[in-house]
C-alpha cells in the first residue's frame, strides 16, 4: 500500500511539472515579447582651440556652458617674444629695401664724379710712367743706364696701366649702375624680409583666438595668467548642431540593422523620438568589452559600434545624453515581410 501511494504521489508531481512546462512554452509562443532596450548616447563634433605660439593667457572672454558664434573672440594671449621678432623683421626689411633701391637707382652723382677723378689720375700716372720708361730705354740703349733701372721703369709703367684699367672699370660701373643679377638678388632679399614680416604677423594674429563654428563651450583648461605652449589646448567647443548617436551592441543584437537602415532614437532627457539612419557599423576591437558564451556551448560575441545620424536637423540635444535605439515602423514591416518569405 505504501509503495502504491508513493508511486501515485510521484506520478502526480510529474504530471504537474509537465503541465507547467506546457504552459510556459505555450505562453512563450503566443506572447509578444517586449523589445529589448538598446542604449547608447548622443555625440557631437568637437573642436579644440589651441595656441600656435608659446604665450601667456591674458584674457578669457567666455565660461563653460556659454554658446558662441563663429568669429566670436574667446581668448586673448600675450606673446612678447613674437612682438620682438616683429621689430627685428621690420628692421631687416628696411635694410633689404634700401639695398634694393640702391641697386635700381645706381650710384650717386658724387660717387660717379669721384670714380671719374680716380680714372683721370690713373691716366696721368700712365702718361708720366710711359715717358719715364721711354727715356730710360733710350739711355739703356746708349749704354748710359743700367739694365735694372730700365726694368724698374718698365714695371712702374705696367703697374700704372693696370691701375688705370681698374679705375676705368669702377667709373664704368658707377655710370652703368648695378648688374641685372645684383638687382634681382637685392629684390629677392627684400621679398624674403617682407615674407618674414608676414610670418610674424600671422603669429601675432594667433594671439587672438576666435570661434571657428557655432557651438557650446564644454571645457576650459588654463587659467588667466598661465603659460601655454605651442599646440596646447585652451578650450573645447562642442558643435551642438552636428549631432549623431552611437551604440555599442553585441553581434547577436545586430539582426535587422545594417548601414542604411532607418530607425528611431528616443532621447529621455528631452522626451523626443528622432528618426535616424544607420551610417556606420564596425568592430570596436578586441580591447572592447565582449560577451563570453562558450560556457553555454556557444561562440564568443564581439561588440560592434553602430552610428546613426538624424534624418533632419535637431535642436536641444547635447553630447552625452542617453539615447535608446528602436526599429522604425517601416523597418519592422520589412523584417516581418522577410520572415514571411
Amino acid at each position: 500500500m505504501k509503495k502504491n501511494k508513493l508511486f501515485t504521489n510521484i506520478l502526480a508531481m510529474a504530471l504537474v511539472m509537465i503541465a507547467m512546462i506546457v504552459v510556459v512554452i505555450t505562453v512563450g509562443l503566443f506572447r509578444t515579447s517586449p523589445e529589448e532596450t538598446l542604449e547608447g548616447q548622443a555625440e557631437t563634433t568637437d573642436y579644440r582651440l589651441s595656441s600656435k605660439v608659446p604665450a601667456r593667457v591674458l584674457e578669457i572672454r567666455v565660461k563653460e556652458g556659454d554658446f558662441v558664434h563663429r568669429g566670436d573672440t574667446l581668448v586673448v594671449l600675450e606673446a612678447p617674444d613674437v612682438e620682438a621678432k616683429l621689430s627685428q623683421a621690420n628692421a631687416a626689411y628696411d635694410a633689404a629695401k634700401a639695398m634694393e633701391e640702391k641697386a635700381y637707382n645706381g650710384a650717386h652723382q658724387e660717387d660717379i664724379q669721384s670714380a671719374y677723378e680716380m680714372w683721370q689720375k690713373a691716366k696721368a700716372a700712365v702718361e708720366v710712367t710711359e715717358k719715364t720708361y721711354n727715356r730710360v730705354q733710350r739711355l739703356f740703349e746708349s749704354g748710359v743706364m743700367a739694365e735694372q733701372k730700365r726694368d724698374e721703369a718698365k714695371a712702374q709703367y705696367e703697374a700704372a696701366k693696370a691701375t688705370e684699367k681698374a679705375a676705368k672699370a669702377k667709373y664704368d660701373m658707377a655710370v652703368n649702375g648695378t648688374r641685372k643679377e645684383d638687382k634681382s638678388m637685392a629684390q629677392a632679399q627684400a621679398e624674403r624680409a617682407k615674407g618674414a614680416i608676414a610670418e610674424v604677423n600671422s603669429y601675432i594674429n594667433e594671439t587672438v583666438l576666435t570661434a571657428t563654428a557655432d557651438g557650446q563651450i564644454t571645457e576650459i583648461f588654463p587659467e588667466v595668467g598661465e603659460l601655454v605652449g605651442t599646440g596646447a589646448p585652451i578650450m573645447n567647443v562642442s558643435v551642438v548642431s552636428d549631432v549623431w548617436f552611437t551604440f555599442n551592441l553585441h553581434e547577436d543584437k545586430l539582426k535587422g540593422y545594417s548601414v542604411g537602415t532607418k530607425a528611431e532614437v528616443y532621447i529621455p532627457a528631452v522626451d523626443k523620438t528622432i528618426p535616424v539612419r544607420i551610417t556606420l557599423m564596425k568592430d570596436v576591437g578586441s580591447f572592447a568589452v565582449w560577451k563570453a558564451t562558450k560556457a553555454l556551448d556557444d561562440i564568443d560575441l564581439k561588440t560592434f559600434e553602430v552610428q546613426a545620424h538624424p534624418l533632419q536637423p535637431v535642436d536641444g540635444i547635447l553630447s552625452g545624453m542617453s539615447a535608446v535605439l528602436k526599429k522604425s515602423a517601416s523597418a519592422k514591416d520589412d523584417a516581418n515581410r522577410n520572415i514571411s518569405k
